[in-house]
This record gives structure tokens, C-alpha cells and sequence, in this order.
């Protein structure tokens, strides 16, 4: 029996040509897909870093810090916040002005200057707001609202803040009565101005003599008796009748919320008989 001879496996040089030109093109087509795909990735990174040139960064804006409160104790902050002598050093202040003076009033003008009436009933009529200061509830040497700070027509000094700043009001009656109207600088303390208020008459002078004679508190002791039951600023502090039953201090402290409350103090016995807050 003939047996064919075995084939040899064996690839013709041609054959083997053809392969390794195959493997080297399959080789740069990788080699080529891959720097596209580098080039890609650098592209898309790229682009995201231009965009993020061009948009702005959002941003979160916070609420402001007065958002919440009302006008009025937007006000009061803003004065507050401005004021640097306090009610006791502007007491000392402008009695000092007068001779043998007993300070009856005293006002942080801007803070209360808003108010309606007095809580507390009185015999001649709760003061207006451009009295609140004044014992006797008439407009003596009361704030005008000139913005100048000039006097008027009487003689008696305006009390707007104007250029000057917050401004402390008072009234210092000597002992028949007679008040004088004293300015003071609420920020460094230096009197801007301090006369006699031409608005009195004589009746007004008995009126102020006699509470002063029934009054045996003083108005930092009314202060003080405030604040122990609320803590704040005293804005202001004056000297008024209490429905024919004696005299009282009336007194205004300004919270940490900006809200004003007034407290009607016995000008005998130092003790609270009526109390009100204004939440505007």
C-alpha cells in the first residue's frame, strides 16, 4: 500500500509577508485610536474648564440681618447703634448746665420720637412726640424737625440729629420751676446748645415746681427700676402726672429685639404701676 508523503506545515514567504503586515497595520490602528481618545478626554476637560470661565459661580445670597424688623426699630437700631454716651452720662451732662437744676425730661431723639401717647394717664394731656420730654405735656423747646439744629423763632433750639448725629434732649428745671432745654452730642458728649425755654408761663412753672417738690426718686433710680425688668437701653425718661395720683418717671428701654417698652414708675416708692411695649 503507497502512502502519500507527509505535508509540511509551512507558510510560503509571501504568505508570511502578508501576516506581518496585517499585525503591524492592526498595531497603528490602536496606536491610533488611543491618542484619539487622549485627545478626546483633553478636549473635554478643556471645554469644561472655558465654561466654567464664562458662567458665573452661583452664589446663595444671605438674608440681611434687618430683613425682619419694622421700620420703627430699623430706626431705633440705626440711632442705637450710632450713640455713644449713655443716659446716665447725658443726665450728668445737662444737669450740670444748670445751677441747682433737676433734670425732668431726656430724650434720644430718633428712637422715641415715634411714639403715639404715654401709657400712663395723665391730668394735662399725654405728651405729643415732639413733647415727649416735656413735664408739663406742652411743646416746650421741643423738637421742630429742622434739619439744622438751628433755634427757632422763640429761641428755643430745634432737636433734629441732622449733621451732628444722634442727639440727647433734655430738660432741667431750677427750683421755681423754670426749665432749660439742654442739647448734648450722643456721641461724644459735648453740649450743643443749653437756654432757657421762652415757652413756659407761669402756670407751667408751678405745674413743673410742684412735681419736682412730690418727686423724691430720682429719674436714674426710675431708670434702673426699668431695666431691672427689662433688660435694654433707656432712650428716655421724664417727669409727668399720674391721673392726680402723684407723679411718675415715665421711662422707655429699647430691647435687643428693637422693641420699645415703657414703664410708668412711682416717683415716691420706685415701684412699676403700668407697663406697655410696642411691638412696631
Amino acid at each position: 500500500m503507497r502512502l502519500d508523503p507527509r505535508r509540511k506545515n509551512r507558510l510560503s514567504p509571501r504568505s508570511r509577508n502578508l501576516k506581518v503586515t496585517g499585525a503591524a497595520a492592526c498595531v497603528a490602528a490602536a496606536a491610533l485610536l488611543l491618542t484619539a481618545c487622549g485627545q478626546s478626554s483633553d478636549s473635554a476637560t478643556s471645554a469644561a474648564t472655558e465654561a466654567a470661565k464664562v458662567l458665573p459661580q452661583k452664589t446663595t445670597a444671605s438674608p440681611s440681618a434687618t430683613a425682619d424688623l419694622t421700620e420703627a426699630q430699623q430706626e431705633r437700631k440705626r440711632v442705637l447703634d450710632a450713640t455713644e454716651v449713655t443716659f446716665d452720662d447725658a443726665a450728668t451732662t445737662a444737669v450740670g448746665e444748670v445751677a441747682g437744676g433737676k433734670l425732668v425730661g431726656l430724650d434720644l431723639e430718633g428712637v422715641d420720637d415715634d411714639r403715639d401717647e404715654s401709657p400712663s394717664p395723665t391730668g394735662t394731656g399725654s405728651p405729643s412726640p415732639t413733647d415727649a420730654a416735656s413735664p408739663t405735656g406742652s411743646p416746650t423747646g421741643s423738637p421742630t424737625g429742622s434739619p439744622t439744629g438751628s433755634p427757632t423763632a422763640t429761641g428755643s433750639p430745634t432737636a433734629s440729629p441732622g449733621a451732628e448725629g444722634p442727639v440727647w434732649v433734655a430738660e432741667v428745671a431750677e427750683k421755681d420751676g423754670t426749665v432749660h432745654t439742654v442739647r448734648i452730642n450722643a456721641v461724644d458728649g459735648k453740649v450743643i446748645d443749653a437756654r432757657v425755654d421762652e415757652d413756659q408761663d407761669d402756670q407751667d412753672k408751678q405745674q413743673t415746681a410742684r412735681w419736682l417738690s412730690e418727686a423724691t426718686q430720682t429719674p436714674e433710680q426710675a431708670a434702673k427700676v426699668a431695666t431691672e425688668k427689662k433688660k435694654g437701653t433707656v432712650t428716655s425718661v421724664s417727669l409727668d402726672d399720674n391721673d392726680g395720683n402723684g407723679v411718675i418717671w415715665s421711662v422707655d428701654v429699647v430691647g435687643s429685639d428693637w422693641k420699645k417698652t415703657t414703664f410708668d414708675v412711682d416717683a415716691k416708692n420706685d415701684t412699676i404701676v403700668r407697663e406697655e411695649t410696642d411691638n412696631d
